[in-house]
């Protein structure tokens, strides 16, 4: 599964209907939020510590000989892992890119879904969205079949171009409709995502794998997938998590709770969110995609990673002076929200920060 926005769902959705028609399948995955073991999962089971352990004690010769970087020994593990369990089907979610991704090596990769394209790390896979789409489309492999939701115009242009020069077969899937479709996961987003699991497990069942049309259904609407407009509870006070780590992902949150917030529990009105950023990240315009005029966001640094500073952010942005506030940490700033907000508070901006949260 490739691609900047989606993969994960995309991949949780497989896996729950693969899981729900009896199929044993393995899924890797990237980042994860508490544990390294969430990376790899088996029957819809996280790896054993003690085994991943195992397998990794086991390719260290191997790490050493050809310095593998650590995604690249997890990626190694996971195969090992799945080799082990005899699962049928193992999902992979690309991890940075996709001509370079250590998930390409597999020699099989006879399907191929795409999640929503746009920019994010930027400075390894190009400055545009068309440079990204070509590092990501290096996914494809001669004679497979691809397939993703609808993508921007210059996203579409490249990827129809590398499918056309390979031979492999790309197919173009939409939304699925609202009414006609429960998805475990929130979000209007995921009725593109789900589209293109659907897709794919549509594909798997006409080579013959026993994928009823009924298990689709019970498994996209079983699929879960932590830190995407998660409701929680912290010390008593609600809380809605959701990633939006890059600007495509922000400025689609944002959209969603203004098209329907009491779906998510916030209150009409002003939000309160707890911001942090990778330094690394396009900080202001994440900034201005979140917070609308009246809102308020206390920026907290994301535990064991460079961050933005207030500072800096106000230099970029000097118009947020009224809205952002700095924290030393998550517990002041969720204190301090908790006290202001009305309704739940909106925990956003890094993966990691979530995972420290989730970690409690």
């Amino acid at each position: 599964m490739a691609g900047t926005n989606g993969k994960g769902s995309i991949c949780a959705f497989l896996e729950a209907g693969l899981t729900a028609a009896g199929v044993r399948c393995g899924l890797y995955t990237s980042p994860h939020l508490i544990s390294w073991t969430e990376r790899i999962r088996i029957d819809s089971t996280p790896i054993a510590a003690a085994q991943l352990r195992r397998i990794l004690e086991s390719l260290q010769p191997v790490g050493l000989r050809f310095d593998l970087t650590p995604f690249e020994l997890v990626t190694a593990a996971a195969f090992v892992a799945f080799a082990e369990a005899g699962v049928a089907v193992a999902v992979l979610e690309v991890g940075l890119g996709g001509r370079l991704d250590a998930t390409t090596c597999h020699p099989r990769r006879s399907l191929i879904g795409f999640a929503a394209i746009g920019l994010d790390h930027a400075e390894v896979l190009g400055p545009t969205e068309a440079a990204i789409a070509a590092e990501k489309a290096a996914v494809l492999s001669p004679g497979c079949r691809a397939f993703s939701a609808p993508q921007r115009a210059d996203v579409t242009a490249v990827l129809n171009r590398e499918a056309q020069r390979l031979g492999a077969e790309l197919q173009w899937v939409n939304p699925l409709e609202p009414a006609g479709w429960t998805l475990g996961l929130p979000g209007a987003v995921q009725r593109s995502n789900g589209a293109v699991a659907l897709a794919l497990l549509q594909a798997l069942a006409s080579e013959g794998w026993p994928i009823p049309a009924a298990a689709m259904r019970r498994g996209l609407a079983a699929a879960r997938w932590p830190g995407r407009l998660q409701p929680w509870r912290w010390r008593g006070r609600a809380l809605l998590l959701d990633g939006a780590h890059n600007l495509p992902a922000a400025e689609r949150l944002r959209a969603e709770l203004d098209s329907d917030p009491g779906r998510h529990g916030l209150s009409p009105g002003p939000r309160h969110w707890v911001i942090g950023l990778l330094a690394s990240k396009q900080g202001p315009a994440l900034l201005e995609a979140l917070l609308a005029p009246l809102d308020r966001a206390w920026l907290v640094p994301v535990p064991g990673h460079t961050s933005w500073e207030l500072p800096a952010l106000l230099a970029a942005r000097p118009a947020l002076a009224g809205q952002l506030l700095a924290a030393p940490d998550l517990e002041t700033a969720l204190l301090a929200a908790g006290e202001a907000a009305p309704g739940p508070v909106v925990v956003a901006g890094s993966l990691y920060l979530l995972g420290s949260l989730l970690a409690g």
